[in-house]
C-alpha cells in the first residue's frame, strides 16, 4: 500500500495500476489509494471504474472514498452517479461531516442542480470556507451571479474569511452574468480589504469580464499592470473581443507577443488565424500557421462527455468509432430538422 501510494503521488499511474492488479489482497487502504489518487491526477472516469470494481469485490467504501467519488462526479458532470452516492450515504446511515457535505455541494453545483446544492448546503450543521467556495463556484458556473453575490455577503456576515478561491468564484460569477461594476468592486477589495495578491486566474476573469463588455482599453490596462505575463487564455479573451469588434490591427501586436508564450494550446493561434482569414489577410494567416508549425502546435479535436445510466461516454469531433455511430447521426439529423422547422433558422451541423 505504501508503494502504491508513492506511485500515485508521483503520478506514475501505469505503475500504480499494474501494482494494484498484482496485489494478492486489497484492503480499504489499497482502494482508497487508487481511487483517490486517480481523482487527484485528474482521471475521474477511471476512478469511477475502480469504485465499481471495489463494490463488486465486496469492500465497503469509507468517507474518504465516497468524498473522492463525489469529486469525480463533479469533474465529469455525472449527476445520476452523484445522486446514487448521496442515496447510498443516506441508506447506510453514514454520518455526514464537512468533507462529505462540501463534496456533495460541489457535485450538485457543478452538475447544475443548484436547488439541491443549496438544500444540501443549508442542511449542513457546520461549514467552512471550502463549503462556501463550493456553493459559490456552482452558482458562478451556471450564471447565477446575483445569487452568488448574495451568498458572498452572507458568508462575510457570518464571519468566514474569503480566500483566493472565493474571489475567483465571485469574479467568475460577475463575468458569466455581465456584472461589470460588481466585478470591478470585488477585484479591488481582494488586495485592499483582504490583503490577498490576485493570481493569474483572477486577472483572467477580470479581463474576460471587461472584454465581454467591450471595454478593451481597460482590459489592456490591466494586462499591462499584471506582475506576471498573460497566459493564452487571457490573450484568447482579448482576441475574441478584437474579433467581435472588428479590430484587426491590434491582433498584429498580439502575434508578436504570442510568439513569446510557451504553450501548446492551439486555440489562440487558430482564433488569430481566423481573424486574419475573415479580413483576407492571407500573408498574416501564413505567418500564424508557420509560427504554430515552428512551435509544434497542432489543433486539438473537440471533446465532449455525456453520462448515460451512470457511465461516462467520450466523443471526439469527427469520431466514427462508436458502435452506434449511424444511429447517433440519424437522430442528430432528425433533431436538426426539427430545430430548423421550429426556429426557422439553419443549423450549423446540417
Amino acid at each position: 500500500n505504501a508503494l502504491l501510494d508513492m506511485y500515485v503521488k508521483c503520478e506514475c499511474l501505469c505503475d500504480a495500476k499494474q501494482l494494484f492488479d498484482e496485489l494478492p489482497v486489497r484492503d480499504i487502504v489499497s482502494w482508497t489509494c487508487i481511487i483517490s489518487g486517480l481523482v487527484q491526477c485528474k482521471c475521474p472516469k477511471e476512478s469511477l471504474e475502480f469504485f465499481g470494481a471495489m463494490q463488486l469485490s465486496g469492500v465497503e467504501p469509507d468517507k474518504v472514498i465516497l468524498t473522492s467519488v463525489l469529486s469525480a462526479c463533479s469533474s465529469l458532470g455525472a449527476l445520476d452517479y452523484g445522486r446514487w452516492v448521496h442515496e447510498y450515504i443516506d441508506y447506510w446511515g453514514i454520518t455526514w461531516d464537512t468533507h462529505i457535505g462540501t463534496a456533495m455541494v460541489d457535485m450538485y453545483g457543478k452538475c447544475g442542480c443548484i436547488e439541491m446544492a443549496l438544500q444540501t448546503f443549508y442542511g449542513m450543521s457546520s461549514r467552512n470556507v471550502f463549503t462556501w467556495n463550493a456553493l459559490l463556484g456552482g452558482l458562478a458556473m451556471h450564471g447565477h451571479g446575483h445569487e452568488a453575490l448574495k451568498q458572498f455577503e452572507r458568508m462575510v456576515r457570518v464571519g468566514v474569511r474569503p480566500n483566493e478561491v472565493t474571489f475567483l468564484a465571485i469574479l467568475t460569477a460577475c463575468c458569466h452574468s455581465g456584472l461589470v461594476d460588481e466585478g470591478r468592486r470585488h477585484y479591488q477589495i481582494i488586495s485592499q480589504d483582504y490583503n490577498l495578491s490576485p493570481r493569474l486566474e483572477h486577472y483572467g476573469c477580470m479581463i474576460d469580464l471587461l472584454c465581454r463588455a467591450g471595454l478593451l482599453d481597460e482590459a489592456q490596462q490591466i494586462i499591462s499592470s499584471m506582475p506576471m505575463p498573460p497566459d493564452v487564455l487571457i490573450w484568447g479573451a482579448l482576441l475574441s473581443a478584437f474579433k467581435a469588434n472588428g479590430n484587426v490591427d491590434l491582433s498584429q501586436d498580439m502575434l508578436d507577443r504570442l510568439s513569446e508564450i510557451e504553450s501548446q494550446d492551439s486555440g489562440v493561434y487558430v482564433l488569430l488565424s481566423n481573424i486574419y482569414a475573415t479580413n483576407e489577410r492571407w500573408d498574416d494567416v501564413k505567418r500564424v500557421r508557420r509560427l504554430m508549425k515552428e512551435k509544434g502546435i497542432k489543433k486539438s479535436p473537440g471533446l465532449s462527455v455525456i453520462e448515460v445510466d451512470g457511465k461516462a461516454y467520450e466523443f471526439l469531433v469527427g469520431d466514427i468509432n462508436h458502435p452506434r455511430n449511424e444511429d447517433i447521426h440519424t437522430l442528430l439529423d432528425i433533431l436538426g430538422n426539427q430545430v430548423h422547422l421550429e426556429g426557422n433558422f439553419s443549423c450549423p451541423f446540417l
